[in-house]
């Protein structure tokens, strides 16, 4: 059964509950500049974001530039990511980028959807969490967590992830778009798991529209310290 669509109430409380327990939330992967963010977020198609961590302290360590990165070479890059899924793919969308990155812009990364659509391993997720992350920019880069939490609470019910995008965004208050991303990351990673979603647990019971959700339960409020918080 389709959960229905939130009220304008229950998304005000949702995310301001959200808000109260991460002021500031960040993405878990780890990166020193617009570059190794958006190298890190290339990395990441499945695969675990601890995962990509692992393999790209090393590879950070030798290139943060793109400029770097093409001097280390493909060979070397592939070296560094091995672990990761599809790591030769990947390898070579690395090398790519960074060369169109130096070609077209200067060796910087553009602050710019279409403009990084562009790049090799670059699709509309990716470059939606690197505006957000590195530039700022009000955006919802729907993933698996994402996906599940909008059609699953009646936030931004969709078929598909740009539906849910687009109704997300609609549905969030303006003062609320710039980590609404995070936030449903967090939630949907921590509590609205998967296949036992933590209801009993969780913060935003009473704004949740799913029609499976257990009734009457007594639902503990959680303090910032109840979920793991991203670094």
């Amino acid at each position: 059964m389709q959960s229905k669509k939130m009220s304008r109430t229950k998304v005000e409380a949702f995310y301001a509950t959200l808000a109260g327990l991460h002021a500031e939330p960040r993405t878990e992967l780890e990166y020193v500049n617009a570059y190794t963010l958006l190298v890190a977020v290339v990395l990441s198609a499945q695969s675990t974001d601890v995962g990509v961590n692992k393999a790209t302290r090393g590879l950070f360590a030798e290139a943060d530039t793109p400029e770097k990165m093409l001097a280390l070479g493909e060979e070397r890059v592939r070296e560094h990511v091995r672990t990761i899924g599809l790591f030769n793919t990947k390898a070579k969308n690395v090398i790519a980028l960074s060369q169109l990155l130096v070609e077209r812009h200067g060796g910087a990364v553009p602050a710019d959807r279409e403009a990084l659509e562009a790049l090799p391993g670059v699709g509309r997720k990716t470059a939606n969490v690197v505006l957000n992350e590195a530039f700022g920019h009000e955006t919802c880069a729907v993933d698996t967590h994402i996906f599940r939490v909008a059609n699953r609470t009646g936030l931004g019910p969709g078929r598909t992830p740009l539906a849910v995008e687009l109704a997300v965004m609609a549905a969030t208050p303006k003062r609320f778009r710039r980590h609404a991303h995070h936030w449903l990351i967090l939630h949907g990673r921590y509590v609205c798991v998967a296949r036992k979603p933590k209801c009993g647990e969780c913060p935003v019971y009473a704004s949740c529209n799913w029609p499976e959700k257990p009734k009457g339960n007594s639902v503990a409020v959680q303090t910032a310290d109840d979920i793991p918080v991203q670094q």
